[in-house]
């Protein structure tokens, strides 16, 4: 056969069509219809402390355990820093906004302190990044969570900016169409709308050249190089991205709890980010928010679960710690991991008989 012919004739104006032109409506599986209506239908099935206390909450630990994700799951990179950047951006709302210490606070507007907040934690991510992303494995972990450590020892000692071990209180989210957003229905749902933005735009990016590339890095940074990608900017690009979803985060938690001290920013809390992502999993977006569910259905009933059963109250850690090595002992991956195998159990063929379980006689769905 000639060079020259060939079994179809592409036409040379054809275009690379975006990786969206093929999303349809119909194409979108069930479950996620179903999951969307119950979080849009919740207010109407929950009280305001679940709505708020429960459901916020695992929002914006979810999100903050979704920067994380990118980076771990897409770039490789495990990084305890991401509390860090979401708690730098609620210390700086708190410093240029409003809040009870007024000595300090300097009470510009809402539309120029929250930008400027946003603008100098994703910076504090880049640097991050920068520092970071010339390490790899262990070295990673923890050069990120000396940086952890270093701000909050920094925000605990310093009077001047951070108003040390007190932090900042009265932090309240501005009115804005006549709607008080701290009550549980409207900060629900505006914590909701930002998660669920996150979690498309993550989305979004992982099919993204860049995010394509990022993945390429992960799997085999020396070959990505070798055919001319700069790893190192994918790398801090990828801080950057994850630096700013983390400040959002940041910036409803202050919301949330009206106050924000270095205890927010401390070892504690960023190991309970990491432990969140892992026990939701690693591999797709939505497991951080799923880990974060569980997380603080723990946190909020293991403590009257233990006095219930004759334990002292104060080893409420203790179920969350058994919780979480009882899940990455039988999985790894996660809850997302559990399912996945669960379903390809559902959907094995058996080697004797030839038949797909779950399909006729199967108890798959």
């Amino acid at each position: 056969m000639a060079v020259t012919d060939h079994a179809t004739a592409v036409p040379l104006n054809d275009k690379p069509q975006p990786w969206w032109s093929g999303l349809k409506v119909s194409s979108i599986p069930t479950p996620y219809w179903f999951v969307a209506a119950i979080m849009l239908l919740l207010p109407v099935l929950v009280g305001p402390f679940m709505l708020f206390q429960v459901f916020g909450w695992a929002l914006i630990l979810g999100m903050i355990a979704l920067s994380l994700m990118f980076l771990g799951g897409y770039g490789g990179m495990v990084s305890l820093v991401q509390m860090s950047v979401a708690a730098c951006a609620a210390y700086m709302l708190a410093i240029f906004g409003d809040s009870a210490i007024t000595q300090i606070s300097l009470g510009w507007p809402w539309w120029i302190a929250i930008p400027i907040a946003l603008v100098i934690a994703t910076a504090f991510g880049a640097l991050t990044g920068a520092l970071a992303v010339r390490t790899e494995g262990i070295y990673t972990i923890m050069i990120t969570l000396a940086i952890a450590s270093a701000f909050f020892y920094f925000t605990r000692q310093n009077y001047v900016l951070f108003n040390g071990f007190s932090g900042f209180n009265g932090v309240k989210p501005p009115q804005l169409f006549g709607v008080d957003w701290r009550q549980p229905i409207p900060f629900y749902y505006l914590t909701l709308f930002w998660a669920a933005t996150a979690y498309l735009v993550v989305l979004y990016v992982s099919r993204t050249p860049f995010g394509l590339a990022l993945q390429g890095v992960r799997d085999n940074a020396r070959r990505m190089e070798a055919l001319g990608y700069n790893v190192t900017a994918h790398r801090i690009a990828a801080y950057i991205f994850a630096g700013f979803i983390a400040a959002i985060a940041g910036i409803l938690l202050v919301w949330l709890n009206g106050q924000v001290s270095p205890g927010t920013a401390g070892v504690g809390p960023a190991i309970d980010i990491l432990i969140i992502a892992v026990i939701g999993g690693l591999g797709r977006p939505v497991g951080p928010f799923i880990g974060a569910i569980i997380y603080v259905l723990l946190r909020t009933f293991a403590l009257d679960f233990m006095v219930s059963i004759g334990l002292s109250g104060e080893r409420f850690q203790l179920l969350v710690g058994l919780v979480f090595l009882v899940i990455v002992f039988w999985s790894p991956d996660g809850i997302l991991g559990l399912w996945d195998r669960w379903r390809r159990r559902m959907n094995s063929t058996d080697r004797l008989t030839g038949e797909a379980h779950g399909k006729d006689g199967g108890s798959g769905a």
